[in-house]
């Protein structure tokens, strides 16, 4: 299936024969997940994990990719180079996303049925130590200069901030209902926490020994008003602007990170689930859950250039390596989308979006991962 006519097989990169990529996907009703083969598109194998598969993560260094089996209470180990399944490690009740740090050495799982987090050691592929954290917690994210561990308690309406190295709690901060998904600057200075069942977004400045904040502890800067019901913050790359996801407004929020400004709310489509930003950061690509599309939003012309019709149920994105393609998970129809990030008419004229075709996954897939390297 085409997205446009005359698209041929060469207008995509040309990839040394060493190189592989691949996107894996959890199958949260069929307890598996779908590989994908980036590089020829088409599905490359359907392994079986544990029950109810949710969050993925891949190792920035190492060619493994991290399953969280939520109602196993364990994480699988894939192994990239043959897509096998290397190891199971045990966490903690109903765990349901999984982040990895910059040096691919640790892993946080985030337990929402224990209140806690677990951390793995990812050579020795096993838990080293827990920390507790608030109710629920549904979200981990360690911060890139791996100083700060900031966790949204979706059930206590909070978010927790670790230090990362003693694992020892710094700051908790209240007030934010079903605080959820967070997005910390690349820089460390700053986290920013969606208030789910709310409208609003908070943001956080954290401690670190340099810069703006050298000294300071971590404290609480705003609560942003947003649109109703953020469920999703897609950071751009130069950390200069985050767009939140207002699920039951159909618009996104632009906030300018700089100074914690809602700059304006853009309607975009029914239900808008989760964004993501181009890495030229011109580009935000939002899925509208309830509208079965993608919605492509141009961040310096502050409007929606494009709608993408897709499947069933759009929620997870994530780019090839390349960035020359866009892949939208559809929880509904149990697909992947494969969306063109640019192409062209017969005429020469460019396009920001097309479907180019669709590639099949499992039961209720909900995450995905993308993972690319040469072989030696």
């Amino acid at each position: 299936m085409l997205g446009i006519a005359g698209c041929r097989r060469h207008d995509f990169p040309q990839y040394p024969a060493n190189y592989r990529e691949y996107a894996y996907v959890t199958n949260g009703g069929s307890a598996t997940v779908t590989v994908l083969d980036l590089v020829n598109l088409r599905q490359d194998r359907v392994l079986a994990v544990g029950e109810q598969p949710t969050g993925v993560a891949a190792n920035p260094r190492r060619n493994e990719v991290y399953v969280v089996n939520t109602g196993s209470g364990t994480v699988s180990v894939i192994n990239a180079m043959n897509n096998s399944v290397a190891a199971t490690i045990p966490v903690h009740r109903s765990p349901y996303f999984i982040d990895v740090d910059a040096t691919g050495e640790r892993a946080y799982v985030a337990n929402a049925g224990s209140n806690n987090v677990s951390v793995i050691d990812l050579s020795a592929r096993k838990e080293i130590a827990v920390v507790g954290t608030g109710e629920a917690p549904g979200v981990a994210r360690i911060s890139p200069d791996g100083d700060s561990l900031v966790v949204s308690n979706r059930g206590g309406n909070s978010v927790t901030v670790v230090d990362a190295h003693s694992l020892k709690v710094r700051r908790v901060f209240e007030n934010c209902p079903g605080a959820t998904s967070i997005a910390i600057l690349p820089d460390s200075s700053k986290a920013f926490v969606t208030c789910s069942a709310g409208h609003q977004v908070m943001a956080i400045a954290l401690a670190r020994a340099t810069g703006n904040y050298a000294g300071k502890g971590d404290r609480l800067l705003t609560l942003l008003d947003v649109g109703r019901s953020p469920v999703d913050l897609a950071l751009k790359p130069d950390g200069g602007e985050v767009f939140a996801s207002n699920f039951d407004s159909d618009t996104i929020s632009e906030i300018a990170t700089s100074n914690n400004e809602v700059g304006g709310a853009y309607t975009v489509g029914a239900h808008p689930a989760r964004g993501i930003v181009s890495a030229d950061n011109g580009t935000l690509w939002i899925s509208n859950f309830n509208a079965d599309t993608i919605g492509v939003y141009s961040v310096d012309e502050g409007k929606l250039i494009n709608t993408v019709h897709v499947g069933g149920g759009p929620d997870a994105l994530a780019f090839s390596a390349a960035g020359h393609l866009l892949f939208a998970v559809n929880a509904r129809s149990g697909d992947v989308s494969v969306v063109r990030t640019l192409s062209y008419t017969p005429k020469g004229v460019p396009i920001i979006g097309t479907l180019f075709t669709m590639l099949p996954a499992g039961n209720h897939p909900n995450a995905i991962a993308v993972k690319a390297f040469k072989v030696s």
